[in-house]
């Protein structure tokens, strides 16, 4: 039966000297950690729930009406509003991976999470964060076919295109999470139970393993290619040919009309790779753990948050089936 660190502090230290001279299979496994999560001050917690509450049902209620906008007008049953309505379906997932276990640890002033619990909040994280940057990816290679390829656009874009890159990029973020997962459930021991942060950050978790660090590294690094260095080097390519096709058009107005059609995207795109890179560079800076849990409230939380209305004030047509779906429901 699994036992408690913190009942049994005298095992925490056990654990933090990890003894390489014990067998693995004659330790006792962690079944609880401990989330910091952004701030000890008593009376900011009441503030910290009202804030975070309210984020979240923003970021819910957005994408969920982006979702409903799409799916309820035939003339947005198109491949750039196909891939937006599934990255609003991640951007809900994604939030709903780790808000909802920071509000009710506010309120209930525990943040005590099961190992169990610990490693589903982070497998689900890695898959809704990883779906994120590939659906992006898939996004830019349909604006770049809608602006270098017009004719061929709706035979190169067909539903069996679309259908297909959702589910490849699925399918790679399953496989990525449960990779991931595999080398986490080997793990037996750790140097400490205290994660700082208020979500399973993987990334912590295996520095706070007891195990062969390079193993650790290189899983780290295959991670970050497929969600992120593969992707970004996609996006790069795609508007790359982009903008050299927008360079070539003659008229001034020609070339604003063919940019305004990938603006949001490349907005959303800026946001989301913009404040992850904010806050690697910022953790890689500064040493206070804090800190870099303050700053990963952005990507986890703002960023899902304002991507409904970057498309929905810099679009038309959404904003039009918002209206005409709002219309019909009151």
């Amino acid at each position: 039966m699994p036992i408690d660190l913190f009942t049994f502090p005298n095992l925490l230290f056990f654990f933090k000297r990890c003894p390489r001279y014990i067998e693995p299979q004659n330790l006792t496994r962690v079944s609880e950690f401990f989330l910091t999560g952004l701030s000890d001050d008593l009376e900011l917690q009441p503030l910290l729930f009202g804030l975070f509450l309210s984020m979240y049902l923003v970021s819910v209620l957005g994408n969920l009406l982006i979702i409903l906008a799409v799916s309820s007008d035939p003339h947005l049953h198109t491949p750039m509003y196909f891939f937006l309505s599934n990255l609003s379906l991640a951007d809900i997932g994604f939030t709903s991976t780790t808000i909802p276990k920071m509000i009710v640890d506010i309120q209930t002033q525990s943040r005590v999470i099961s190992y169990v619990g610990c490693l589903t909040q982070m497998s689900f994280f890695m898959l809704f964060g990883c779906l994120d940057s590939l659906l992006l990816a898939a996004m830019a290679y349909d604006r770049f076919v809608a602006i270098c390829h017009p004719l061929r656009y709706l035979v190169i874009m067909n539903p069996r295109l679309c259908g297909l890159l959702v589910l490849a990029s699925l399918f790679i973020n399953v496989l990525v999470s449960q990779m991931h997962n595999s080398i986490v459930l080997q793990l037996t021991y750790f140097k400490d139970v205290e994660i700082s942060n208020f979500f399973c950050d993987p990334s912590q978790l295996l520095n706070l393993a007891c195990s062969d660090t390079f193993t650790n590294n290189i899983v780290m690094y295959f991670v970050g290619v497929i969600s992120g260095f593969l992707p970004m080097s996609g996006i790069f390519f795609s508007y790359y040919k982009i903008v050299s096709s927008i360079l070539r058009i003659p008229s001034t107005s020609g070339k604003y009309k063919a940019f305004a059609t990938c603006g949001s995207h490349l907005s959303v795109v800026c946001l989301f790779y913009g404040t992850g890179l904010g806050v690697y560079l910022s953790s890689a800076v500064s040493t206070s753990l804090r800190k870099g849990a303050v700053a990963s409230v952005v990507y986890t939380v703002v960023t899902p948050m304002l991507n409904p209305f970057i498309y929905s004030l810099r679009n038309r047509d959404i904003q039009r089936a918002m209206q005409r779906l709002l219309s019909k429901t009151i």
